[in-house]
């Protein structure tokens, strides 16, 4: 396989696990519209995403295909979701990071000049939060989801154990 066949298959992984993620963020918003006071977990994969909640079966079909059509129909924003990990893993290195910077320049040896540090390292950090919030959607937006389905369709949704919480497994094939 040459260079170029290698970066066409890694682009094409990539692009499925993006449709995917935008696809599994749309079914969450629409089945946290449905039902508010019920949790639900995601996770996408290059073969589809899984959905881990209480909620029945019938209603896991009918939100992921009424997902599906509002992404199709230009209803772009239902790929960004404000718990995605995404948003979670730029807060973390953002105020980490801060904070970090913050605390540089003190020896480490002298306690009372990384004390002192502390409240600007807090500081550092309060700001990589409010960053984190718009830029965490960014990234989603032009990194981690890609709300173009193109010819991505649900293949099929099957439930993975018994009542109760349950797994869920949502498969998408390419046309």
């Amino acid at each position: 396989m040459d260079n170029y066949s290698q970066l066409s298959t890694i682009n094409s992984f990539i692009s499925r696990v993006r449709r995917n993620h935008a696809l599994e963020h749309a079914s969450l918003h629409v089945l946290s519209a449905q039902k508010r006071s019920k949790s639900i977990i995601g996770r996408s994969d290059s073969k589809g995403f899984f959905l881990y909640t209480d909620l029945p079966l019938e209603v896991i079909e009918i939100g992921v295909y009424q997902a599906e059509r509002r992404l199709r129909s230009g209803e772009h924003h239902l790929a960004i979701h404000p718990n995605c990990g995404t948003n979670l893993l730029t807060a973390g290195i953002l105020s980490a990071g801060a904070a970090f910077l913050s605390l540089q320049g003190a020896k480490e040896e002298k306690l009372h000049e990384r004390v002192q540090r502390l409240p600007l390292a807090v500081l550092g950090a309060v700001v990589g939060l409010l960053i984190a919030q718009p830029l965490g959607s960014k990234f989603q937006q032009h990194l981690t989801t890609q709300s173009n389905l193109g010819s991505l369709t649900v293949r099929s949704i099957r439930a993975m154990g018994p009542g109760g919480n349950t797994l869920y497994r949502i498969l998408t094939q390419y046309d």
